[in-house]
């Protein structure tokens, strides 16, 4: 399990999280099979696992490369709070507070649109309405900021 992760992520310590958190869900009785595929059914959540990570490392470099942050000027330190303070604003003003929610749920906790839907007990297209709503309303926030 923790080869089949290095070869996918190149990286030890993310592997061996991601091993962990596999065993971690089965005995947190998270993780239910059949005891005869129990070794392609646990490299499969290996796989899965890996694959998560890299789609979050993908968004997260696709955020760097379109949002690069500039540390030679300290000057930009005052724009940059004065974003972040509009943008925590925006999303404390966001409606329906259904929006804020899943605002949060998704970007801070990083819950899949089918964890929120859940969660939530509503359908992944509700979900996804009301982000795409929400983050409208962000953008606006910020475009009448600057």
């Amino acid at each position: 399990m923790y080869r089949l992760a290095f070869i996918m992520l190149h990286d030890k310590e993310e592997s061996r999280d991601i091993v962990h958190d596999v065993f971690a869900r089965l005995l947190d009785g998270d993780i239910r099979f059949d005891s005869d595929k129990a070794g392609a059914f646990l490299l499969s959540c290996v796989r899965n696992g890996c694959l998560n990570v890299m789609r979050s490392q993908g968004t997260r470099e696709r955020a760097m490369r379109d949002f690069p942050i500039n540390d030679e000027d300290p000057g930009d330190s005052e724009a940059f709070e004065s974003e972040i303070k509009a943008l925590q604003d925006g999303i404390s003003h966001l409606t329906p507070p259904i929006c804020r929610e899943i605002i949060l749920l998704h970007y801070n906790d990083g819950l899949t649109f089918r964890e929120i839907a859940t969660r939530l007990q509503v359908s992944e297209t509700t979900i996804y309405k009301h982000l795409r709503n929400a983050l409208n309303q962000l953008r606006l926030t910020i475009k009448d900021m600057g």
